[in-house]
């Protein structure tokens, strides 16, 4: 029996449905979803926060042995998810791109408090990864079971997500265009007038809870010194041409380390050797604990003593070229300590890590230029910030968004020229070497993810279950003539029956028209078997192997109108072309309208 509150919600719903039109209810959901996302957001940081500053003034910190805490925290994550969650956790951005190009933008609820648990502990104890995908999973997590709830459709329920992947942006960095920016570039949003406001809305509502409980600071101290001069433009574009080669190693670096943790099965093994090796790097180099904001603020301030903490190397850090050498080691480290902490088992993003990169190396190349004695003399907080620009356009293949969230957080719109030249070389180069991102490249070999070609969108939301037909009389090949005439012929409303073996293995077809001249010779019935008239199909469908699109490419190269489904080695069904075709329209529809 349904409960008071179960029908009161009916109730409202009802009402709704009379009385708020869709767009309105929309333009609604998308404040709300904002405020939520924001809500996580906030959340997530004040509890990464929170657990920092605990430690900061625990013993382990005044002994000099935080380079152990990571493996603490990941101890506890490990706990939390064999106990709690008791399921493989996955990359934020790249399981919300899954739910919707296949699952319909369904996330399951858990997801809203996994990542609010897990992503702080990791971080809080010093794991190299950012907390910004955390948020936009949770602010998903939340949109989506919000949109279950009110019956929104799969369209609209994938609109509100982008809405809180936009509220969680706009809330961790005060940055309303640059995280409308990224929805249209990272979730391959249509930018039509229906989305740009859903958008807007969620984006306004996530920068106010942010300003309502953190204030209305900026992210990044920065404080413009020096202006652009033209002069300094090869040096930009020496700065784009050196963030592409490092966009092209950290995304190499980070399949490299997951692919070489994939020996160690036991999530054990993965923890125990993930936490010793950052706690070896952290020992080295600890501006690699955490986030790194600190780092990065201290880099802008002129501070790079501050920036590097205390290292084993600091009796040698008044040579210029020392300082360098760490901070270029920063640059290589930060790609391998992050990914080692995913792969240990670690909750977290990529998004902050690649600000920390591009900072770093931003701050290497200046440092060279200005002491190469070459009399030449650059800004190092402008290199500092325009090669966080840099990163993100050539890790993130997002070089809009890496410019107006740079340009957003900082104050720094002075600098558009030099940030548009860095990361537009530093898009474009990656973009020829990599077709896609950490977030992107095994969901296009699943053929999962979603761009902006509507085509390859409809293909990619299509479910090969949903064109799979199962109508069809299956005979044997030893069955008589006869007996298919009677028991499959007759009975049959389609012209195409497979012939599988006892087994179930497909092992040919038979078209109508292939027996239609023999169907009424009776001399035939008991002497001749299915064998004999049956043959290979045109091609053939694997259930496990082909992705939408290649069904679609196997059906034109074929020219056949209906093709058998292989299903773990055996008969499973046809799809016809018919049919397909209805459903890529019905899906086509869904787009455009």
């Amino acid at each position: 029996m349904p409960t008071q509150a179960q029908k009161l919600f009916v109730k409202f719903l009802k009402w709704r449905y009379k009385n708020i039109s869709h767009k309105s209810f929309v333009y609604i959901m998308s404040i709300v979803v904002g405020l939520l996302a924001g809500l996580a957001s906030v959340t997530l940081k004040n509890v990464t926060y929170f657990i920092e500053s605990i430690l900061e003034k625990g013993i382990l910190l005044s002994n000099s042995l935080y380079f152990i805490l990571p493996i603490i925290g990941l101890f506890i994550v490990f706990l939390y998810v064999k106990f709690v969650h008791k399921e493989k956790l996955q990359h934020a951005i790249s399981s919300i791109l899954f739910s919707l190009s296949k699952k319909k933008g369904i996330i399951a609820p858990k997801q809203i408090y996994t990542q609010l648990i897990a992503a702080p502990l990791t971080v809080g104890f010093g794991g190299s990864v950012g907390l910004l995908g955390p948020a936009v999973a949770s602010g998903a997590a939340i949109s989506s079971n919000l949109g279950r709830a009110f019956r929104i459709n799969a369209k609209t329920r994938s609109l509100l997500i982008a809405c809180a992947s936009t509220g969680a942006i706009a809330s961790i960095f005060q940055s309303p265009i640059a995280a409308i920016i990224f929805a249209v570039e990272v979730f391959s949003l249509d930018l039509t007038m229906l989305s740009v406001l859903p958008l807007l809305l969620a984006s306004i509502s996530g920068v106010l809870t942010s300003y309502f409980f953190m204030g209305n600071e900026v992210l990044f101290k920065f404080s413009l010194v020096q202006s652009f001069e033209i002069k300094d433009t090869f040096f930009y574009v020496l700065l784009g041409v050196g963030t592409a080669v490092a966009s092209i190693y950290f995304t190499r670096m980070y399949f490299g380390i997951i692919k070489l943790f994939e020996p160690l099965k036991s999530p054990k093994y993965k923890l125990l050797v993930g936490g010793l090796a950052i706690g070896i790097m952290l020992y080295f180099i600890p501006p690699l604990y955490g986030e790194g904001f600190g780092f990065i603020n201290n880099l802008l301030e002129g501070n790079h003593t501050a920036a590097l903490g205390k290292t084993p190397f600091d009796k040698y850090i008044d040579n210029i070229w020392v300082v360098i050498a760490l901070l270029f080691g920063i640059t290589i480290f930060k790609a391998v300590a992050m990914t080692t902490t995913l792969a240990a088992g670690g909750v977290g993003g990529i998004f902050i890590p690649t600000l920390v990169m591009g900072s770093a190396l931003g701050n290497v190349m200046a440092k060279v230029i200005n002491n190469s004695g070459l009399g030449f003399a650059v800004s190092e907080s402008n290199f500092t910030l325009i090669g966080m620009a840099g990163l993100i356009a050539g890790v993130l293949h997002a070089p809009l968004t890496s410019i107006f969230l740079i340009a957003e957080i900082t104050g720094g719109y002075e600098l558009f020229v030099p940030l548009m030249i860095t990361a537009s070389i530093s898009y474009l180069a990656t973009k020829q070497v990599m077709d896609h991102t950490i977030y992107t490249r095994e969901l296009a070999k699943q053929g999962a993810l979603l761009t902006h070609d509507k085509d390859e969108n409809v293909l990619n939301v299509m479910q090969l279950d949903d064109v799979i037909e199962k109508n069809f009389k299956v005979v044997r090949p030893n069955m008589l003539l006869e007996e298919m005439l009677h028991e499959s012929v007759s009975k049959s409303t389609r012209n195409i029956f497979p012939v599988v073996d006892e087994e179930e293995h497909l092992v040919g077809i038979i078209l109508l028209d292939d027996i239609r001249e023999f169907m009424f010779d009776r001399s035939l019935y008991k002497t001749t078997i299915v064998a004999a008239f049956m043959h290979d199909p045109p091609a053939t469908i694997f259930y496990e192997k082909h992705s939408m699109q290649k069904v679609m490419q196997i059906f034109q190269e074929s020219g056949a109108w209906n093709l058998p489904v292989i299903k773990d080695g055996k008969y499973f069904g046809f799809i016809s072309k018919s049919k397909l075709l209805t459903a890529y329209r019905k899906e086509l529809l869904n787009f455009t309208n």
